[in-house]
């Protein structure tokens, strides 16, 4: 019974968010706390297996539809849709308690901690705007792009207690990453989405389209990352080194998604999509190696 709450956590996906949590807390920070520290990868880890964990109550009847999800605890039938949504409440419930230890001094407008706050908006946009609207429109990706791009900003705001220019950067670079990222899992998974009747890929249809979008965010994305290197940010900035790297694997990227619009096919976007995978972090460990040598 508890391996099948746990598989609803997606684990692999909620170390991945934690990870971009963890990396906006050091670049962050003045003095390292390591209790709030430890607050935003517990509560941050908690808080995202609860939003993966209600998204697959609402999707118990379209994940027996689909390969790749048909193996779930809940087609499977190995829990309850009671079972799994008390669990995703509890577990979301403590993961934003433990987030509003983190500089409770500084409450949202007296209610709660600024991590707590966003930590909360991650999860509703997540399972009551994303979630129902795959089912409607590619609006989804632009939807599900903002949770998907808070955990940076939710590391870094933990750590400062502050939302100001650096925090909206890494939630800009995160932002925009979201694009190629959805748009690469969504051409492979393709077939698979259109069974369970989700509208997951721009313009329907496997063609330039979606992929000169792609090329677009991730030049964009691109363009936000190397800011710091150019404008005098507060708590953010980029070495001549740094900005080298940040700036090539920007282009490679972006050149992934070129890729995908010259040869319209699924390997590209195999390409693209592990692309992604690798960017992301090798981008932000570049961010806080830059901070602590140079």
């Amino acid at each position: 019974m508890i391996q099948y709450f746990g598989q609803l956590l997606k684990f692999k996906l909620s170390i991945t968010v934690v990870f971009s949590a963890m990396i906006g807390y050091l670049l962050g920070f003045d003095q390292f706390n390591l209790q709030h520290f430890s607050y935003l990868i517990f509560g941050g880890f908690l808080v995202t297996g609860s939003a993966n964990a209600f998204n697959q109550v609402l999707e118990k009847e379209k994940d027996k539809l689909m390969a790749r999800t048909l193996i779930r605890p809940l087609p499977q039938g190995n829990l309850t849709v009671i079972q799994a949504g008390i669990f995703a409440f509890i577990i979301g419930t403590v993961g934003l308690f433990l987030l509003n230890k983190i500089n409770p001094q500084g409450t949202f407008y007296g209610v709660m901690s600024k991590s707590s706050f966003f930590g909360l908006i991650s999860i509703l946009l997540y399972v009551l705007s994303y979630t129902p609207l795959k089912r409607v429109s590619t609006i989804s990706i632009f939807v599900g792009a903002i949770p998907g791009a808070i955990p940076f900003l939710l590391g870094y705001v933990a750590a400062t207690d502050n939302f100001d220019l650096a925090a909206g950067i890494l939630f800009a670079i995160q932002f925009f990453w979201q694009f190629p990222h959805f748009i690469a899992i969504s051409w492979v998974q393709h077939e698979d989405y259109t069974k369970a009747g989700f509208k997951m890929l721009f313009g329907g249809e496997k063609n330039k389209y979606p992929a000169m979008i792609s090329i677009f965010t991730s030049f964009f994305m691109t363009g936000v990352s190397i800011l710091p290197f150019f404008i005098d940010i507060s708590g953010l900035g980029l070495s001549s080194y740094s900005f080298i790297l940040v700036l090539l694997l920007g282009l490679w990227f972006t050149l992934k998604s070129v890729r995908l619009y010259q040869n319209i096919d699924d390997v590209s976007a195999r390409e693209l999509m592990l692309s992604s995978f690798a960017y992301l972090p090798i981008m932000q460990i570049v961010f806080v190696i830059d901070r602590f040598l140079f």
